[in-house]
């Protein structure tokens, strides 16, 4: 297969987009429309023939775009225009792009960018963000001068220029005035219209045993039998679910199996895993979706459905419950708040056993969101001096990390801290994390996921329950349930939440294969002076002696940005 496809049209620069085997083109005399991924319009499968038909007919981009759902990114050259990009609301299909020498180069990945010609120097700022959110968020990429399409974004590009680019769905999370019954009613429809949107033909599921993958195998279930759904279990304590997925399954009948993941297959894959991604990637789980989507593609499964998404649209992180409670304090009136600070902060009952806390509760409350969600990142925790050498930091923009989670908090249309902290994950956890980690994940196991629960229509109709009723008090998922409440088993609703969590800190203790992998890779990384000897010196003496967990987290981000930098060495020197 030829690695790219040119598009050329008067007066406008040349595009190359990286060739896909779904990649869609359409053109006449005056226009060229390049579609990636599945698109609909009305709810019904789309071409980019159609799509082309449809700007003749409207002429308005932004205005098209409203009625176009599903995961794609879509390129639109007009004569005497700039190229138009823009993808899905969700960034579920991704898109790369670097204009260089007055050509556009676009792709759905960073490799076949790479393949294309185009320049890839290292993005010093990029690591930053790397440590700092252990994933790189859009726009920014590895890469200097290259860039990923953030989600629902417009951008134009002209042959010398890349505009910065405007947020095509921002929805104004208007409250329906139906009552809370037909809203039930109403989700569980969407739910089940968003799984039929997602099918193939004998597809698969991902079961966690978790509301939202419980609710897509269910669905799934309705539609196909047998419904086939996949789990991944482990031999630690604490981290395995597997009980939980066989709830589900049988009350839904599914055929159902667990795949038990062990540190040894993880340490022999932990090298192609971190290699494997575009750009440094920290999210262990990726090992877990990894070995599940390989299970599934062994089993015969080409596609596999995900439960993404759901605590996203329906408040169903802790963090949401939380962030609440401080934001009593923070909207309390004025005086009442100097009060409290003058006697808790400013005298010596700040130091006193249980006054502590109150003290504690303040100085969080003062820490506006969206900055307040990220009191335990490592670089808030220990400050970037004590992580970064000074050579490093020289010309880094240590802001720009909390410029981004403004910039996106502040774009959304709801007062509500909750609706503005749903707004803020549907970017940094799901389209720069969680999406990232579960595609690329099934991309190496051969398997196409879908994502039901980021359907458009499901999105939309969360927008239109408040807040208050997704998460009263500090009930988290609430609404949703008591939409799933004859649906799911009772258990799975009452239980507490997880996923596909990977024991790596354990791991990291107990595996002689895994921990020498590790080692090995944390010496090297000390040569490159990015991060303090001190640092990787604290990491391995606070794993070993006293918080696995956290710091083997912070181990695994280090390694696995090592590794990720030697496969770069190893393919520039190769083509050297």
């Amino acid at each position: 297969m030829d690695t790219h496809v040119v598009i050329a049209v008067n007066d406008c620069p040349e595009v190359r987009i990286a060739a896909h085997p779904k990649l869609d083109i359409a053109k006449n005399d005056a226009c060229a429309v390049a579609l990636l991924g599945r698109a609909r319009w009305q709810q019904q499968p789309v071409t980019a023939s159609k799509i082309l038909q449809l700007l003749n007919e409207k002429s308005d981009l932004a205005a098209l775009y409203q009625h176009l759902a599903g995961d794609f990114y879509l390129v639109v050259i007009e004569s005497g225009k700039p190229v138009s990009l823009l993808n899905d609301i969700m960034g579920v299909q991704s898109c790369y792009y670097a204009l260089q020498q007055h050509v556009l180069y676009i792709g759905h990945g960073l490799k076949p960018l790479k393949q294309l010609g185009v320049t890839c120097a290292l993005n010093k700022q990029a690591i930053y963000h790397y440590v700092y959110f252990h994933c790189i968020p859009a726009p920014d990429t590895i890469y200097q001068q290259v860039f990923k399409l953030e989600p629902a974004y417009l951008i134009n590009v002209n042959a010398t220029d890349i505009s910065a680019g405007s947020l095509l769905y921002c929805p104004d999370f208007k409250p329906s005035t139906e009552s809370a019954s037909v809203l039930q009613q109403q989700c569980l429809q969407q739910l089940n219209n968003a799984v039929q949107h997602s099918l193939a033909p004998d597809c698969g599921a991902f079961l966690s045993g978790g509301l939202d993958s419980s609710t897509v195998a269910g669905m799934l279930a309705q539609h196909q039998q047998p419904a086939h759904t996949y789990s991944i279990g482990f031999k630690a304590k604490g981290y395995d679910e597997t009980a939980y997925a066989l709830i589900t399954a049988k009350h839904f009948n599914t055929r159902h199996q667990v795949h038990y993941l062990t540190p040894e297959q993880a340490a022999d894959a932990f090298v192609k895993v971190a290699q494997y991604f575009d750009e440094p990637f920290g999210n262990s789980s990726a090992m877990a979706a990894y070995f599940c989507a390989k299970f599934a593609k062994e089993d015969g499964r080409d596609v596999l459905l995900a439960g993404d998404g759901g605590d996203e649209l329906f408040a169903g992180n802790s963090r949401y419950a939380k962030q609440k409670v401080f934001e009593v304090f923070a909207n309390a009136p004025e005086q009442l708040q100097s009060l409290a600070r003058a006697i808790f902060l400013k005298t010596p009952l700040a130091s006193l056993p249980g006054f502590k806390k109150v003290a504690s509760y303040i100085r969080q409350a003062d820490e506006k969101l969206p900055m307040r969600l990220q009191n335990y990142n490592f670089i808030n925790q220990f400050g970037s001096t004590a992580i970064f050498t000074e050579s490093f930091l020289a010309g880094i923009d240590t802001a720009r990390p909390e410029q981004l989670l403004k910039q996106r908090y502040e774009q959304c249309r709801s007062n509500d801290p909750v609706d503005r902290m749903l707004f803020l994950d549907w970017k940094f956890t799901l389209a720069d994390n969680d999406l990232v980690k579960v595609t690329k994940m099934c991309e190496l196991a051969g398997v196409e996921v879908r994502y039901p629960m980021l359907d458009k229509s499901l999105v939309d109709f969360s927008c239109k329950v408040a807040a208050s009723t997704k998460l009263p008090g500090q009930k988290l998922r609430d609404f949703y349930k008591k939409v799933c409440n004859g649906f799911l088993a009772d258990e799975t609703l009452s239980k507490e939440k997880h996923g596909f969590g990977l024991p790596f800190g354990v791991w990291l203790t107990d595996n002689a294969q895994l921990k020498t992998l590790a080692l090995k890779a944390l010496n090297a990384f000390r040569q490159r002076n990015i991060v303090k000897a001190s640092l990787i010196d604290a990491a391995i003496d606070a794993h070993t002696n006293s918080h696995a967990s956290y710091y083997g987290e912070l181990i695994w981000i280090l390694v696995v940005l090592e590794l990720w930098l030697q496969a770069e060495e190893h393919e520039n020197t190769a083509n050297a």
